[in-house]
């Protein structure tokens, strides 16, 4: 007797070959490998002695379509749900954001100017010309406001030639970046993402959570609603008489690594929280087009465990203004076809961008 488990997508199931009964079977048997891939024509009967579901396939043909070698790595240790998991943790998303009328779009990722953030940006060639990989889809985003689209979201790769060694840099990964208008300030964006990715934990915990637990040791948190708010001068001060940790007047315009790092142990102290929303940036620190008030910035990063996964804010919609702070960076000449937009109307909007492949490596510890 040969037992084969064949499994795909759907699951396993077992195979029992009769050697004695066919030469062809049994030679087909004795041939294949671990990982090898089949086809097999036969029946599926019952059988209680069989502990895979009770079932087994006895064969009439079994067909080798690929013979594999072996795998240069331990199967046991590498064994992932990692796809599945991120596949499950964008649809959720999507599907939170349709059920709240938005649309996905699909913006250009070959354009013909050097993006607004600071990273370098990789350039290419372009028949007679350079063009750039884009960094951000954020221009387009904020275009389709002023042409009336009102709720956007995209799901993309996005590139940054960042020189840098760590697992929070990468020259691509997968953005997921949402903008939408009408809105009175930067705290109706945070509530969206809040509720966002509140919903989106709750159906990973309920479909993966023991999974997650049994392969990455980890326990999947549905955070409560509202999430912590503190402003970056607030939570300098709080990690100061908590850590003694401080930085320079000249930084506090910006939140560091290790501030970072720190606020996770405060907010769980403080809130028995995962997530902080830090508000109040310095203005200089940030794009142009980010709305401010008296040099304040109206937005907000999202720490989750420690980690930044989001920037977000209101944009600044009104065309004199926007131009001006451009002018203000030195951009003026560069993003003149992004503020051509804003000439005829555009409402009061706003939005964030979130890195997949940062989610996921914070969800699932996979920091490799």
């Amino acid at each position: 007797m040969a037992f084969i488990v064949l499994k795909d997508i759907t699951g396993k199931i077992q195979i029992t070959v009769e050697k004695g009964k066919s030469e062809k079977l049994a030679t087909a048997a004795d041939s294949i490998t671990l990982d090898s891939v089949i086809t097999v024509i036969g029946n599926v009967v019952e059988n209680s002695f069989v502990k895979l579901n009770g079932i087994e396939v006895l064969p009439e043909e079994i067909i080798i379509e690929s013979i594999a070698e072996p795998l240069p790595i331990n199967r046991e240790e590498n064994k992932s749900m990692i796809n599945p998991i991120q596949a499950y943790m964008v649809n959720a998303m999507r599907s939170f954001l349709t059920e709240k009328n938005f649309i996905e779009i699909h913006s250009p990722k070959l354009i013909g100017t050097a993006s607004e953030s600071g990273s370098d940006v990789f350039e290419v060639k372009y028949f007679d010309r350079n063009a750039f990989l884009a960094q951000t889809p954020q221009f387009y985003k904020q275009m389709a406001m002023a042409g009336d689209l009102e709720r956007i979201y995209e799901i993309g790769p996005v590139f940054r030639a960042e020189k840098s060694y760590t697992n929070r840099h990468t020259t691509e990964f997968t953005g997921f970046d949402l903008e939408f208008s009408y809105i009175e300030s930067y705290e109706d964006i945070m509530n969206l993402e809040a509720e966002l990715l509140t919903d989106m934990l709750k159906g990973v915990k309920e479909k993966y959570g023991e999974q997650i637990k049994e392969i990455f040791g980890l326990e999947v948190i549905v955070p409560q609603l509202p999430f912590p708010v503190v402003t970056l001068n607030e939570l300098y001060d709080e990690l100061e008489r908590e850590f003694s940790y401080s930085v320079p007047e000249s930084e506090k315009g910006d939140l560091t690594t290790d501030a970072e790092k720190l606020s996770f142990e405060w907010v769980k102290k403080k809130y028995d929280h995962e997530f902080l929303f830090v508000t109040d940036y310095s203005a200089e620190k940030r794009a142009f087009y980010h709305m401010r008030k008296e040099g304040v910035l109206q937005g907000y990063d999202l720490i989750w465990r420690g980690v930044e996964i989001t920037t977000g804010a209101q944009r600044e919609h009104r065309y004199d203004i926007l131009k001006e702070q451009a002018k203000e960076k030195g951009l003026l000449e560069d993003v003149k076809f992004y503020l051509e937009f804003f000439k005829y109307g555009c409402p009061p909007h706003g939005g964030f961008g979130l890195g997949v492949d940062r989610m996921t490596i914070l969800l699932l510890g996979a920091f490799n």
